[in-house]
């Protein structure tokens, strides 16, 4: 949650920026933000008109890498180089952050192998390095490096921008499970009552004992007492 909460004013200054320029001017505004080593979301600035406006024309290409740092991977860029323009240093690194995200998403185990496959690394010491500095370090992710296995325990991963037609599949998640808590509070709730009732079944029984006891041990006195000799 944090990550998002830095992340609000550095968007609100982009969204103002992109909203005062069109066409080709709208490329510089396009590499400033996805440079930008604080902002991790990008689907504010996509939804801006002038942004938006691009799409079929000669500008295109710059509402491609902003759709490509929303919700694409260093993979996806290599595959689509040819029709993409060269990435600025910053540009590589803040894609490689967000292809980490992007891998969290559905794996909380990541094998070193397929890290330094997705993001071209080529030793366990640069992943390592990468994955301290530039992800935990920067508040991305948090876990657990394991040398000897050969891999990346994810904890905490912050959110990417939601991909088109992904946000049904999220509120169908989000309800299942919202039922499913339903389901267990009940359970939870009838093994409260099933709990209160044994409890009072015990005390009522524990009572009956007791009572029983004083019985017998009046019973016992007052045998005593008439079998004692005068």
């Amino acid at each position: 949650m944090e990550i998002e909460e830095k992340q609000a004013e550095v968007i609100d200054h982009f969204v103002k920026q992109a909203s005062a320029q069109k066409g080709s001017a709208l490329g510089s505004v396009v590499v400033e933000a996805t440079s930008h080593p604080s902002l991790f979301a990008f689907s504010e600035i996509l939804a801006v008109p002038t942004v938006a406006e691009l799409e079929g024309t000669d500008n295109s290409v710059h509402l491609e890498v902003l759709r490509l740092f929303a919700h694409g991977t260093w993979s996806d860029y290599k595959r689509n180089s040819c029709k993409l323009p060269q990435l600025v240093p910053d540009q590589v690194l803040k894609l490689k952050q967000l292809t980490v995200l992007t891998l969290a998403e559905t794996k909380k185990v990541l094998s070193y192998d397929q890290l330094m496959l997705e993001l071209d690394v080529t030793n366990v010491r640069e992943l390592e390095d990468f994955l301290i500095n530039d992800c935990m370090y920067a508040g991305l992710v948090r876990g657990k490096l394991d040398q000897l296995r050969r891999y990346f325990e994810v904890q905490f991963a912050a959110g990417r921008d939601l991909r088109p037609g992904q946000l049904g599949s999220m509120i169908q998640t989000l309800s299942n499970w919202l039922a499913t808590s339903d389901n267990l509070l009940v359970t939870i709730q009838d093994k409260i009552k099933w709990a209160d009732t044994m409890s009072e079944l015990d005390k009522k029984h524990r009572k009956e004992l007791e009572d029983r006891v004083l019985e017998v041990k009046k019973a016992v006195s007052v045998k005593c007492s008439m079998t004692r000799p005068f």
